[in-house]
């Protein structure tokens, strides 16, 4: 009989103190109406109580215990303000401050906001991204497409730069394509021996050739001899 005595007093003493917190949800251009709003609802704490809004915007979540609590909007398509609601007792007016997520609940300003509370839409959100149209300065700024644009361009201008190389340069270079194909044939074909004595040849006709175009030396007796010469 006590203990369900007991039990009673602090159930009625637990709805003395507590408070149902009030509130409306004030309209504009980003969220119109309540169809615009869909289904949301108003919480505290991440959902430790939670009210729901009507069709003409207000709202209420019953029997708060005293505390402070973080006050915010769960809405699929709008992004509210967060609020942090400092409940005393059922008699008195709960402060309200605007807050900051992820920061403490010790108010970052003495200003208190208007009771009940006004939570105005600041954001809708946009999970849809809209198709790129075709953009050609973006296509050529894509390196595989620069590459293979100047790889183009080579190919172009490769006739017109063979035809303006004297005979002896374009042997050379049709000489060193026969030897990089021979290369890569051996070495597709497996036959490495082959492909190693390719590329010994290459450097020893690439020292030959080198060692041909040097001009010849002149002793330095000939070049003493050369100007005695021209003086007498």
């Amino acid at each position: 009989m006590k203990l369900t005595l007991i039990s009673t007093l602090l159930a009625l003493s637990g709805g003395i103190l507590a408070l149902d917190v009030q509130g409306t949800i004030r309209w504009n251009e980003l969220c119109p109406s309540y169809d615009n709003l869909g289904n949301s609802r108003v919480v505290l704490d991440n959902g430790l109580a939670s009210g729901r809004i009507t069709r003409n915007g207000t709202f209420s979540i019953p029997d708060v215990p005293t505390g402070a609590y973080v006050l915010s909007v769960i809405s699929h398509d709008y992004v509210f303000d967060q609020l942090l609601l400092d409940v005393a007792d059922s008699e008195s007016t709960p402060d309200v401050r605007s807050h900051i997520m992820g920061t403490s609940y010790s108010p970052s300003t003495s200003a208190n906001l208007p009771y009940p509370v006004v939570l105005v839409p600041r954001h809708k959100n946009n999970y849809f991204t809209p198709h790129e149209s075709f953009n050609l300065l973006g296509m050529f700024q894509n390196p595989m497409m620069l590459i293979m644009v100047l790889t183009g361009a080579m190919m172009l201008a490769m006739p017109y730069i063979m035809k303006n190389l004297d005979p002896q340069t374009l042997e050379e270079l049709k000489g060193q394509q026969a030897r990089v194909t021979s290369l890569q044939n051996s070495l597709q074909n497996g036959d490495l021996n082959a492909g190693l004595s390719a590329l010994l040849a290459a450097e020893e006709e690439a020292k030959g050739s080198s060692t041909a175009r040097a001009p010849p030396q002149v002793a330095p007796q000939q070049r003493k001899g050369a100007r005695g010469a021209k003086r007498r």
